[in-house]
């Protein structure tokens, strides 16, 4: 790692599984940042906008570090589905996506926060919809409740099965680190993740 400290500005614990597949040492930090997004803003600033602000948000408590700041939406026909909170709302956000191709943008930065230096990148996944019926979508929030998930679905879990095809660069996008565009990121910055 040489001598900086690398921070994953997030509690979630899926990018923190992520994070720790390449191995290297890292911690968490809790980034307190208005997740709003701006009148008119298109999701993909929407996400790197926020990306960097909860990676600035933390550059405080890490002097001598390299953040992680990463933020995720999706969105049918650009419009953001937010998380649905509760059963009703993720019916509706998956009766909306069924047959029907929803776009997960993924932002990425990594701040160095000795230099002040940021790299920042969008990384888009689709989701091909299968078609579903009411039953298949209540028998799904039941037995998954992904209330706190963007779309209403949790890809590593159940809701692989409401799924007809997947279309991205990278899987790992769609659960909330594009891990691919990390290493790359990672090795601007000196830190190889194999081979050093």
């Amino acid at each position: 790692m040489g001598e900086h400290t690398l921070v994953l500005a997030s509690t979630s614990p899926f990018r923190k599984e992520l994070l720790s597949r390449l191995g290297l040492p890292f911690t968490t930090a809790s980034p307190e940042v208005d997740e709003s997004p701006l009148d008119g803003e298109a999701p993909d600033a929407l996400v790197q906008r926020l990306a960097l602000k909860k990676a600035q948000a933390v550059a405080g408590q890490f002097p001598n570090a390299l953040i992680i700041g990463s933020d995720q939406v999706a969105t049918i026909d650009e419009r953001i589905l937010g998380k649905p909170g509760d059963h009703e709302r993720a019916v509706e956000q998956l009766s909306a996506a069924a047959g029907r191709r929803v776009t997960f943008y993924t932002g990425l930065c990594l701040l160095n926060s000795t230099s002040g230096d940021s790299q920042l990148i969008c990384e888009p996944f689709h989701v091909h919809f299968r078609p579903l019926d009411a039953v298949a979508i209540d028998d799904y929030l039941k037995r998954e409740q992904p209330y706190n998930c963007a779309g209403s679905f949790k890809s590593e879990g159940l809701g692989i099965t409401l799924f007809e095809k997947l279309e991205g660069s990278d899987p790992n996008a769609l659960i909330g680190l594009p891990l691919i565009r990390l290493v790359g990121m990672l090795e601007e910055e000196g830190v190889a993740v194999i081979g050093a």
